[in-house]
């Protein structure tokens, strides 16, 4: 590396906009979604070794229930872009209001959650998968429907903290939670330690108690006094202006954060009607490329947040800076961990295999080596999808999101997946190279999007008012003067 780049390099590191500011709030952000996607790697692979139906029965019936979640996560996350701006601009007393308005919309995410579980059965017998399979797919997600309000809760209360830069204590709660799932998760699936043994439904208990610990310690987090003299954080009513801001930004954020995650739930629903086999590969790959990509998630929570106060500063050009920091530091990830996949792909499967059954795990491992080959060249392009795509979200360009999403979702995911599987009795790499294709497309449409420059001009919250004294004119006119 020659003089010039090296200095180039250190600019880079040390200037407004650059990585050093970047990875300040990104590092805690980083650790909390890996421990997130650390969870559930281990939790699917305690369920792989339980039995083949149990890892065959995760994926869907998790997937479906946080595809519902996710409309509500997608909206009460958003919490975090409205307090990055009102802390940009100067407004920290609406900074308490607006988390609890995500924290109401969270009470109306239980109850649908809760209005699904009777429903259970039916949703499931409509996917035709494996009697067996099914039955373990209506536990677990009847289970996960009764956490949901702690989870959507949490994740507006989190916003409080990423939104002002102080992302450590999102770290530690999720690294808390992240412990008590995994211990309960051993404990209640394989009956360790005096409790019973519960299998599926021992998984998603665990998931539901590490919900609700998240959910208590960010209100008492929240509460606390300094909090509430200086963001006004005990004002819990709800605010009818504030709620309908909130959903007027926010719900397009849910949308697309539902249609995304339900584009690749129905995804999978189609996969299991190529076989169990093909079903428990496809969710091993995909909880593989989740253990790798989550991280990245704590880069591009950290750029929504640096982007809404550098535009709530009225900054662009900073917030421009920082997305192209964001996108060297996650490229450089992505194609760390792609080379990985492809040169060394038993690192990830083996874990899934260790005690899992030798004879219905030998046709699984190498569908699932064959599917982490088609990972390793989306997630290169999922870098452009996590950095522009959260640089949007963070100015508040959050309905051109939505919109790309539901187009592309449709057009390249789920009705070629369905075409493919159900018309043409297409295989497996069929299905994984349809699901690439909806990646990379994904990624060049919100890099078009951030080059047209339209999101510099955006803001989520009220501007601040200027004070003028009364009786005194706006504009000084030549009458000061005299």
């Amino acid at each position: 590396m020659t003089d010039r780049n090296l200095a180039r390099l250190r600019q880079r590191w040390t200037s407004e906009g650059g990585y050093r500011e970047l990875l300040s709030v990104a590092i805690p952000l980083i650790l909390s979604t890996s421990a997130w996607s650390i969870q559930h790697f281990v939790d699917r692979m305690f369920l792989s070794w339980y039995s083949a139906e149990a890892i065959a029965a995760a994926m869907p019936a998790g997937i479906l229930n946080f595809t519902v979640m996710s409309l509500f996560i997608g909206t009460a996350g958003y919490v975090s872009t409205f307090v990055a701006q009102y802390h940009g601009s100067g407004q920290p007393n609406r900074i308490g209001p607006v988390v609890w308005q995500g924290v109401h919309l969270a009470l109306i995410g239980a109850a649908a959650h809760l209005c699904l579980i009777p429903a259970a059965p039916a949703l499931f017998r409509f996917f035709g998968h494996a009697p067996a399979v099914r039955e373990l797919e209506v536990v677990y997600f009847r289970i996960l429907c009764t956490g949901a309000g702690p989870a959507i809760a949490a994740a507006a209360m989190s916003g409080f903290f990423s939104g002002l830069g102080r992302t450590w204590p999102v770290m530690w709660v999720s690294m808390g939670a992240t412990a008590l799932n995994l211990a309960l998760d051993y404990a209640l699936i394989f009956g360790r330690w005096h409790l019973p043994r519960l299998g599926m439904a021992g998984a998603a208990i665990a998931t539901v108690v590490s919900a609700v610990f998240s959910c208590l310690v960010y209100t008492g987090l929240l509460l606390r006094r300094r909090h509430a003299r200086t963001y006004h954080t005990t004002r819990i009513r709800i605010e009818t202006r504030l709620f309908a801001r909130l959903m007027r930004f926010g719900l397009p954020s849910g949308v697309q954060f539902f249609v995304d995650v339900a584009g690749f739930a129905l995804f999978v629903l189609l996969v299991g009607r190529l076989g169990t086999e093909a079903l428990a590969a496809t969710n091993i790959a995909f909880n593989i490329n989740t253990l790798a990509f989550m991280p990245m998630i704590g880069i591009g929570i950290a750029l929504s947040v640096l982007v809404g106060q550098r535009l709530g500063e009225d900054r662009p050009d900073l917030a421009e800076r920082t997305t192209w920091s964001g996108l060297h530091l996650t490229s450089l990830y992505m194609t760390t961990i792609a080379l990985l996949y492809l040169l060394r792909p038993d690192l990830f499967v083996r874990p899934f295999a260790r005690h899992a059954d030798a004879a219905a795990f030998a046709v699984i491992r190498p569908l699932a080596t064959v599917l982490l080959r088609f990972v390793a060249v989306y997630s290169l392009f999922d870098a452009l999808n996590i950095v522009f795509a959260s640089t949007l979200k963070g100015a508040g360009d959050t309905r051109y999101v939505m919109r790309a999403i539901l187009v592309v979702s449709a057009g390249l995911l789920v009705l070629p997946a369905f075409v493919a599987i159900e018309w043409c009795g297409a295989g497996i790499y069929a299905a994984w190279t349809i699901v690439s294709a909806y990646v990379i497309m994904l990624g060049f449409v919100f890099y078009t999007r951030f080059r047209t420059g339209k999101w510099k001009s955006m803001r989520v919250v009220e501007p601040v008012s200027a004070f003028v004294p009364p009786g005194v004119p706006e504009s000084p006119g030549p009458e000061l003067g005299t």
